[in-house]
C-alpha cells in the first residue's frame, strides 16, 4: 500500500484549517456576548435593586448592614446618612450605601429551646 502523497496531505490541511479557522473567529466572537449575558447584565440588575432598596429606606425599617449589624432606622441624617439605633438607646451614623437589606421580623427572633431540641433529636435519629 502507498502511502497518500505530501501534496494530498497539505492540500487536505489547508481545507481543513479554513474551517478551523472560521471556527476559532466565531468562538473569539462568542465570548463578548457570554460574558455579558453572564456576569455584566446580573451584576447590573443586582446593583438596580440595591439602590431600588436604598432609595425606599425610611424611618422605621428593620435593616442589616454590609457589615452585618441589625438595627432599626430612627432617624435621617441628611441625604447619604441614617441613624441606626442597634440596641437600647445605643445609636450610631451609618451611610445609605451600607445598608444591605431589609430583615424580617422571624429572622430576628431567637429560636425556641424546643425547636432546638426537636432539631438535635431529628437528627440523632437520622444518624442511627
Amino acid at each position: 500500500m502507498s502511502s497518500p502523497s505530501f501534496s494530498a496531505l497539505v492540500a487536505s490541511a489547508e481545507t481543513n484549517s479554513g474551517a478551523s479557522s472560521l471556527f476559532s473567529l466565531g468562538l473569539l466572537l462568542l465570548i463578548p456576548f457570554a460574558m455579558y449575558f453572564f456576569m455584566i447584565r446580573p451584576q447590573r440588575r443586582k446593583l438596580r435593586e440595591q439602590q431600588a432598596l436604598q432609595a425606599a429606606l425610611g424611618v422605621g425599617d428593620e435593616v442589616v448592614t454590609t457589615s452585618g449589624l441589625f438595627g432599626t432606622i430612627t432617624g435621617e441624617d441628611g441625604p447619604t446618612r441614617f441613624w441606626l439605633e442597634i440596641d437600647d438607646d445605643v445609636q450610631v451614623r451609618i451611610a445609605r450605601a451600607a445598608i444591605q437589606g431589609r430583615t424580617s421580623d422571624d429572622a430576628n427572633e431567637p429560636a425556641d429551646a424546643d425547636d432546638v431540641d426537636d432539631a438535635a433529636d431529628a437528627q440523632s435519629a437520622d444518624a442511627d
